[in-house]
């Protein structure tokens, strides 16, 4: 029988799986604004088509979205379709931890 050992994860997952402290950064800001952008989605209950439609985006990209793939969004247009669904983005600038 073998131990595991289990190692506290840091506040960003995506530092743990590799990428760049930038990069990592920039994927957690937008992954946030993708849930945030889903829950919308979820408690307006639109189809793929309702929320192309009401986003101005054609359905593959609403697919990508539902999907998760983060490559495919940039910050700029995450907080366009947020707006377009009632949503307001505020940005919080702190110093970092060492």
């Amino acid at each position: 029988m073998s131990e595991n050992t289990i190692t506290q994860a840091d506040d960003n997952i995506f530092i743990d799986l590799g990428f760049s402290a930038e990069e990592a950064e920039n994927l957690l800001i937008r992954s946030q604004l993708m849930l945030a952008l889903q829950n919308q989605i979820k408690h307006h209950g639109w189809t793929i088509e309702q929320t192309a439609q009401n986003l101005r985006q054609s359905k593959d990209q609403i697919q990508a979205l539902t999907q998760g793939k983060i490559g495919q969004f940039s910050v700029d247009i995450l907080i366009v379709m947020l707006n377009q669904v009632g949503m307001t983005v505020k940005v919080e600038i702190c110093p970092k931890v060492a």
